[in-house]
């Protein structure tokens, strides 16, 4: 099983550009894989195809991921010029993954959707998304959009992406498994993602469709000491939606890390996106603790891979 541990700044704002920078110059330097960003429309963060074409001109070799983004509400026609566009920019190290969009109400206005509309605008849009970066032109007569002959330029390097997309309820699964590449758990207990990993599986499986057993992760918050307020608070909306669990089983502490990751390879998952829930002090030092901590388990590949 090849593994993969990528980092991403957690949901508050970075400490200007020059926080940004060092993520990215700190990534680069101790060997992790890629740098993730989040999105929330009425958050601090920056937007995350702003933030990550900030990221590729600093960088040459991380992979660049969304974490996720939304899709629903957006133009399919420019969004795929966008990403494309961006993946050729930073030498094909796009990794897009998406989702429905977070549930509160001023998402859902920022992105000019009802919450009982984004399922079927997601279901719409993705479909499209893959045609319009694999094929010359594209006519489409759909629910919400309509082409005729539509040609959408560049391409992005390889002809299209391994999109990704999480979602934790089981009609959430069940859609990865008809439309995605692979599966991002969050804020997930090991034996949630074995569970969650097999709905997928089984759901591709009966679409007529094969997910790699390589493309599946989680994104994995850890923390330093006790958990605050804050992290408190997120825990709690996280799991509102997922059912109860014991704090220890979603965020270890960075000193229990190693272990926690190795219990979710033990569950299937290959590929991981870690989230401190507070703010470094340094990114430097951040990033070589964790390091430390837990990049031995990352599986060691040439510059080609």
């Amino acid at each position: 099983m090849i593994v993969r541990i990528g980092f991403a700044p957690g949901t508050g704002a970075l400490p200007g550009p020059g926080g940004l920078t060092a993520l990215v110059q700190g990534l680069e330097r101790e060997g992790f894989d890629s740098l993730w960003v989040t999105e929330r429309a009425t958050g601090e963060a920056e937007d995350p195809v702003v933030t990550l074409a900030f990221a590729a001109a600093l960088s040459s070799r991380i992979k660049l991921g969304t974490a996720v983004m939304t899709l629903p509400g957006r133009p399919p026609a420019l969004l795929a010029k966008q990403l494309a566009s961006l993946d050729r920019l930073a030498g094909g190290r796009l990794l897009p993954a998406f989702g429905l969009g977070q549930r509160h109400i001023g998402e859902q206005q920022a992105f000019g959707v009802r919450r009982e509309e984004r399922v079927e605008l997601f279901e719409e849009v993705l479909p499209l998304l893959r045609r319009f970066w694999a094929e010359d032109e594209v006519t489409h007569d759909g629910p919400r959009y309509h082409y005729e002959g539509l040609r959408v330029l560049p391409k992005p390097p390889k002809g299209g992406f391994d999109v990704w997309m999480g979602g934790a309820s089981e009609p959430e699964l069940r859609r990865a498994g008809r439309l995605s590449d692979g599966w991002l758990a969050a804020f997930t207990t090991p034996a949630e993602a074995a569970r969650g990993r097999e709905l997928v599986l089984r759901t591709a499986a009966e679409a007529g469709r094969e997910i790699e057993e390589e493309h599946f992760g989680a994104v994995v918050p850890y923390r330093r000491g006790a958990l605050g307020e804050t992290a408190e608070e997120r825990f709690a909306r996280a799991r509102a939606v997922r059912g109860p669990a014991r704090p220890d089983d979603v965020i270890p502490d960075l000193e229990s890390l190693d272990a926690h990751l190795r219990r979710l390879l033990d569950a299937g998952l290959s590929k991981f996106v870690l989230v401190p829930l507070h703010q470094p002090g340094s990114w430097d030092e951040e990033l070589a603790e964790v390091r430390d901590a837990v990049l031995s388990l990352q599986t060691v590949t040439t510059a080609k891979g």
